[in-house]
């Protein structure tokens, strides 16, 4: 019974190791739609920025 159980953890290690494996080209590919999502953010709240700097000077001026 105490081989089995070795065997046992054996093949829940081999299948770990089948599972942790991560492709090239999917890392890259998710490191780039990660930066279109924060160049999106960026450009988002760049805007804002300068929407409230408009309508900060805009209510000065009256």
């Amino acid at each position: 019974m105490s081989s089995y159980t070795k065997h046992d953890s054996q093949n829940k290690i081999h299948t770990l190791d089948a599972q942790s494996k991560v492709k090239l080209t999917d890392l890259l590919s998710r490191i780039n739609e990660e930066k279109k999502i924060e160049r999106k953010r960026n450009l988002a709240l760049s805007a804002a920025a300068v929407s409230a700097v408009t309508v900060f000077g805009i209510i000065l001026t009256l």
